[in-house]
């Protein structure tokens, strides 16, 4: 098996149908359940691949972390231009007890997979690779401002909120240098997505979703 699969294809998958769901005319009540789900029994698959690399911590600094990136994301966004419009309302595509799953799918997929499989791509697979074509030959953490600089740049091109997303890859990946512990950037993201989720959820601003 390729080295790279494991970090590669669970984010190949979540993008990919990403992008499908509306060039199919697919409802996102149904997309995101399903990409969530694909994606995280991805990730179970190849566990077994990068496992030593989490290793389940309480690391204060990464929930501070976690904390002021959404402050900054929700904070910073009246002061600059987004990409490209964004926002998703749940009841607009469920409701009954469809609405509360998509929901539900939504704050699950948001701060429990996807702070595994970006974290998997951008701050061990993508910043080693950069250094090293064989990276796992690189250690975890290892800082080079190249390396360092293109994964937090790409990391922030890669969200609609460009210089939020920008600032949150400097922030976590500052993290996995410290403590060359790939558990302490997704515990960030986590908190990150999390406390996004329940303040969208609070204050129905669907333009962070």
């Amino acid at each position: 098996m390729s080295a790279w699969l494991p970090y590669v294809v669970p984010f190949g998958l979540f993008g990919i149908l990403t992008y499908a769901g509306p060039l199919l005319h697919l409802s996102p009540a149904l997309v995101y359940p399903a990409k969530t789900l694909v994606t995280g029994l991805a990730l179970f698959h190849y566990r077994g691949s990068y496992g030593r690399e989490i290793r389940p911590s309480l690391d204060l600094w990464a929930i501070g972390a976690g904390v002021l990136v959404f402050l900054l994301w929700v904070l910073l966004d009246p002061f600059y231009p987004k990409m490209v419009p964004d926002g998703l309302n749940p009841s607009d595509h469920a409701t009954g007890v469809g609405l509360y799953l998509f929901i539900a799918t939504r704050l699950a997929g948001a701060a429990l997979i996807v702070p595994v499989m970006e974290e998997l791509f951008w701050r061990s697979f993508a910043m080693r690779y950069l250094v090293k074509n064989d990276f796992r030959k690189v250690a975890l953490g290892q800082f080079t401002w190249f390396s360092f600089a293109v994964v937090a740049l790409a990391f922030g091109l890669e969200h609609h909120r460009w210089l939020a997303g920008i600032l949150a890859g400097i922030v976590y990946g500052l993290l996995l240098v410290r403590t060359k512990n790939l558990f302490s950037p997704i515990l960030s993201h986590g908190v990150t997505n999390l406390l996004l989720g329940g303040y969208v959820l609070i204050t129905e601003q669907w333009i962070f979703w």
